[in-house]
């Protein structure tokens, strides 16, 4: 991974959603992250300071202009608010990319979302499964209207992954490296599934993006690939329409997939 300059990241060769290791210690780009956004905790009190004093300016000015009294409490009340909004925005956006500085595990938030929203729906989700000696995938999504995989990645925050004509952009770089291994997984997991147990099994490939710059919305298709924020994942598993399995082949499903997934190390 190479570092250009404050705020502009390459893309990183693989996933960043691992436990701390060497790549985020010393001059990496996470490193540079976290020291310039320390450096600029100053800046940004003085900034905050800046805008509650506008704030405080504009509620006491709208306080005299409709004859309200307390201006000056209108005042605070609005200075206060606007300082409390502008730390909860910066807070936001750092804590948005503590996956790609390793200080969260995507896989984790991924699959504390999947069981929550669904696991009262019928659905099974299972973690870290892998074919034995083949591909490995952080979450198997098992339910009433069909299977999906689920993995976990975290570009910098300010990589825009993009689709162009079809094709899957992640800034400058190409981005068949990432999708096709996922939809190979996917195609992979299906055909040992249908195998194993008889049932015509599709599964389509998704991919939690925990830090970098999606479309407005949060969700992209491209290649074969759904790209989205991780709190999407069980939306678009829920928006899923008709029914593709019934309780008992969900059942069948999930108790080979258990058996013949490997669990992950």
């Amino acid at each position: 991974m190479v570092f250009d300059s404050f705020g502009e990241f390459a893309v990183p060769g693989g996933s960043i959603y691992v436990q701390q290791d060497a790549k985020f210690t010393g001059a990496s780009p996470q490193w540079y992250y976290e020291k310039y956004w320390r450096e600029g905790a100053q800046s940004r009190r003085r900034a905050r300071a800046a805008k509650a004093a506008v704030a405080f300016v504009i509620g006491f000015a709208v306080a005299l202009r409709f004859d309200l009294a307390g201006g000056a409490v209108y005042g605070l009340v609005l200075a206060v608010a606007t300082a409390v909004g502008d730390w909860y925005y910066g807070w936001r956006s750092f804590r948005k990319t503590a996956v790609w500085r390793g200080q969260r595990r995507g896989e984790v938030i991924t699959g504390k979302l999947l069981r929550r929203s669904l696991g009262k729906l019928g659905y099974s989700v299972l973690d870290g499964r892998a074919i034995r000696g083949q591909a490995s995938i952080d979450h198997l999504v098992i339910g009433p209207a069909g299977i999906w995989i689920v993995d976990n990645e975290s570009w910098a925050p300010d990589v825009e992954i993009a689709s162009y004509n079809g094709r899957l952009f992640f800034g400058e770089k190409y981005g068949t490296k990432v999708a096709k291994p996922l939809v190979d997984t996917a195609e992979a997991f299906a055909e040992l599934l249908t195998r194993e147990t008889g049932i015509p099994v599709t599964i389509a490939p998704m991919l939690a993006v925990h830090c970098g710059l999606l479309p407005r919305g949060g969700l992209l298709m491209a290649e074969g690939l759904t790209l989205l924020k991780p709190g999407l994942a069980a939306k678009v598993v829920r928006a899923a329409e008709g029914v593709a399995y019934s309780r008992e082949q969900i059942e069948l499903l999930t108790r080979t997939a258990a058996r013949e997934l490997q669990k992950a190390a």
